[in-house]
């Protein structure tokens, strides 16, 4: 069903292109080359089970958290209607 100007599945297109950006971002943020033995940020050791499952991490568990808590989130205005821009 297709409301007002959009064609039949405009809505699922976008959401799926809301979930694919979501993914793609998800991605990038992923540690990618050689990891440290240590943290680059406090010095602590990163723990062996970190390594094996992260294996380019670089930050500890707590400064990791630290760095994701500070990530800016793109909000991108998919709906189109002036309620959702006035937010």
């Amino acid at each position: 069903m297709a409301g007002g100007w959009t064609r039949d599945g405009a809505v699922l297109d976008q959401i799926e292109d809301t979930v694919l950006d979501g993914v793609l971002n998800a991605r990038a943020r992923l540690p990618n080359g050689e990891g440290t033995p240590d943290c680059v940020e406090c010095g602590d050791e990163i723990p062996a089970a970190r390594r094996t499952a992260m294996p380019g991490a670089t930050t500890c568990v707590h400064c990791q958290s630290g760095r994701d808590s500070r990530i800016a989130h793109s909000t991108i205005n998919r709906r189109g209607s002036k309620d959702s821009q006035l937010r």
